[in-house]
């Protein structure tokens, strides 16, 4: 018997997704997608104020590289980049695992834990600067107290300056990284680990052996994300300390930022962030790749 056609109102229920979907579909593919493609043209081309289509080919990048604000801004994205994931990492492992005693008040806990992620990093930023600083902040406070040869004045400093960047950052981002190692804690079989300690495992040997060998995917998540806010920081910088004293905080996006609106290099800031997409993709293609071939296995 042959199969009816299917209704008006079938058709319709089929095509309404799609409908509603279409035009953020089509902002997406224009204001993403269409802006990356444009970005990579302007690397190649002599852009300066505006820009222009003059083909150059790969001169930006060779004068990029050859610019020691850009060999600056490379070093201090890998000191931050280090610090930064790893610091969250430990520090929200470490709290995930306290959390994870079954201590009173514990929502209240990771509530507070939580609560900065829930700021901008331009409040971050401006709430740091200001404790930092040595006229108002933590300083000030402390040689009023009477200890008049406390110092802490790392934000002025060209040496220091990059580390307040680091503990900005870690306040406002492991309590992320505690939820998400919290989560892959609570989704460990507890039949394992009784049987473990059944068989006399110490709790060192425990968590050594069992319980973070079964975190891989929690901590593979955290790093791809605290990477991905590493490599494209550019708010908590230019409130925190506007890449100075000097160039001492200058970072890819700041590069960027000013290369291409304020030094009217448009080309050279292009192909900066051409580098900058190019390593956010080194880091989350292959998680994304591992991620959707899993299931496959």
């Amino acid at each position: 018997m042959a199969r009816s056609a299917p209704s008006a109102a079938a058709r319709m229920r089929e095509l309404l997704p799609r409908i509603v979907l279409s035009p953020t579909i089509a902002l997406i593919a224009i204001f993403v997608y269409g802006f990356i493609f444009f970005t990579t043209y302007l690397s190649f081309s002599d852009s300066r104020m505006l820009p222009s289509f003059g083909w150059v080919g790969f001169d930006n990048y060779v004068k990029l590289f050859q610019l020691r604000t850009w060999d600056i801004a490379i070093t201090n994205l890998a000191i931050f980049g280090t610090l930064y994931i790893g610091i969250c990492c430990v520090l929200g492992l470490s709290l995930a695992i306290l959390l994870d005693q079954k201590i009173r008040a514990e929502g209240f806990i990771r509530t507070v834990y939580l609560y900065p992620m829930a700021l901008s990093f331009i409040v971050t930023g401006v709430a740091w600067k200001w404790f930092l600083d040595p006229g108002i902040g933590l300083e000030s406070v402390v040689q009023g107290w009477g200890w008049e040869s406390f110092e802490f004045n790392w934000i002025k400093d060209r040496d220091m300056a990059i580390y307040t960047i680091v503990i900005a950052a870690v306040w406002q981002t492991s309590g992320f990284v505690m939820a998400t190692f919290l989560a892959g804690l609570r989704g460990i079989d507890s039949e394992i680990l009784h049987a473990a300690e059944v068989d006399g495992a110490s709790k060192f040997a425990l968590y050594r052996r069992i319980v973070i060998p079964q975190l891989r995917p929690a901590f593979l998540s955290a790093f791809v994300v605290l990477a991905h806010m590493a490599i494209k920081s550019y708010d908590l910088v230019v409130a925190l300390t506007n890449g100075g004293p000097g160039t001492a905080t200058e970072v890819p996006a700041t590069f960027m930022y000013s290369y291409t609106f304020t030094r009217n290099q448009m080309g050279v800031g292009a192909a900066s962030a051409e580098i900058m997409l190019l390593t956010i993709a080194a880091v989350i293609v292959p998680y994304l790749w591992s991620e959707l071939r899993e299931p496959k296995r």
